[in-house]
């Protein structure tokens, strides 16, 4: 028994040594892509702030010109209906369908499509949606929401009765 404790002793210093040297490698790599995404941050924040003075520059010279032919309020006043068009026309342009917007809308799928199949490869990967919207008052006044007669694709969607519950259970 002396013998077999042990080496089970000799087997948790040794697991205990791997998972030291583990950690070490993964913080050593993860310092690594820190730091280097931390410059390439600055340079990405540095880029921006020259290209807001570019911008500012850009727009004053735009009101200058505009000056040498108007009053400067309305010159200034020009120059600032361009501005807001061109940001109406460039926050549209980020909410197009195919542009990778920052907020998805409620039918984005993160990294792509929707998968055809969940990954366990068994039943729909989503829950079906009934074919017919239920009235506005269904439920408000006691009664209940009708159910559909027909599942997706005219299949006759299934009763209460149909379900097995022990059948789910050997999947």
């Amino acid at each position: 028994m002396d013998r077999l404790d042990q080496g089970e002793h000799l087997d948790r210093q040794l697991a205990d040594r791997l998972a030291l040297a583990a950690r070490e490698a993964v913080r050593d790599e993860l310092r690594e892509q820190s730091r280097t995404r931390r410059r390439a941050t600055a340079y990405y924040a540095a880029s921006g702030a020259v290209a807001l003075y570019a911008g500012a520059a850009l727009a004053l010279a735009v009101g200058l010109v505009l000056a040498a032919g108007m009053p400067d309020w309305a010159a200034a006043l020009v120059t600032a209906v361009i501005l807001g068009v061109v940001a109406h026309f460039l926050r549209g342009a980020a909410h197009r369908p195919g542009t990778g917007s920052v907020h998805g809308g409620p039918d984005d799928v993160i990294g792509g499509s929707a998968p055809a199949a969940p990954p366990s490869g068994l039943g729909t990967p989503y829950p079906t949606v009934p074919p017919t919207v239920p009235s506005a008052n269904a439920g408000v006044t006691g009664t209940p929401a009708p159910i559909p007669q027909s599942g997706i694709g005219g299949r006759a969607a299934p009763r209460q009765d149909d379900i097995d519950p022990e059948a789910s259970q050997h999947l």
